[in-house]
């Protein structure tokens, strides 16, 4: 006897696809994420994947626009905060180390590079510039862009290297999050930081 399956609307679809793609991401790595083991891990058929992303390349994309948003939401809401004084900059390279590397965003964006999908990375690209450039009206534009590229490229860079070169240069494991924490500290007049309590 065979049971039916639960009929879902195309958005919940994409939306169950999409949280089973970043939990395989974050159990088994981008190599993992296939249509295949998202399909089968919410019981729907290889084919409807097919039909919503068009392809695994475009699941990916889908999965790295989504995180992106999460992220960048989270990180938007600190920044606020840290603004009028309710938090500090700490907070906001903690989350942006913690999306390379504990959510998956770091091996995401680095096995579309090499698998040559490129392109998938532009949802990443587009949030985060979207986000700075929200966060930066009223502001100095060039420092915030600044400090977002590095924050960024520090947070991939640890993400897939930090580990083992800080253990090479006999650095706590924590060194990266310290030095972007403190290049942030430095530039927090430029985001509106309130004085540090």
């Amino acid at each position: 006897m065979s049971i039916a399956r639960k009929r879902l609307t195309p958005e919940q679809s994409r939306t169950a696809a999409l949280r089973a793609a970043r939990e395989i991401l974050i159990e088994a790595g981008p190599q993992a994420v296939t249509l295949k083991a998202v399909a089968g891990r919410i019981g729907r058929t290889h084919a409807n994947l097919l039909h919503h992303f068009g392809s695994a390349s475009g699941l990916q994309r889908e999965l790295a626009r989504s995180l992106a948003e999460n992220v960048c939401q989270t990180i938007g809401e600190v920044v606020l905060k840290a603004r009028s004084g309710e938090a500090d900059p700490r907070e906001i390279v903690d989350l942006t180390f913690d999306a390379f590397d504990k959510e998956g965003a770091g091996a995401l964006a680095s096995w579309m590079i090499v698998t040559g999908n490129e392109d998938a990375l532009d949802p990443i690209v587009e949030t985060i510039d979207k986000l700075v450039d929200q966060l930066g009206e009223g502001h100095d534009d060039m420092a915030m862009h600044k400090d977002t590229l590095g924050l960024v490229l520090w947070a991939l860079g640890d993400a897939l290297l930090g580990g083992p070169l800080a253990r090479s240069l006999g650095l706590p494991r924590e060194s990266a999050r310290d030095m972007a924490a403190e290049q942030l500290s430095a530039s927090r007049e430029a985001y509106g930081f309130a004085n540090d309590r």
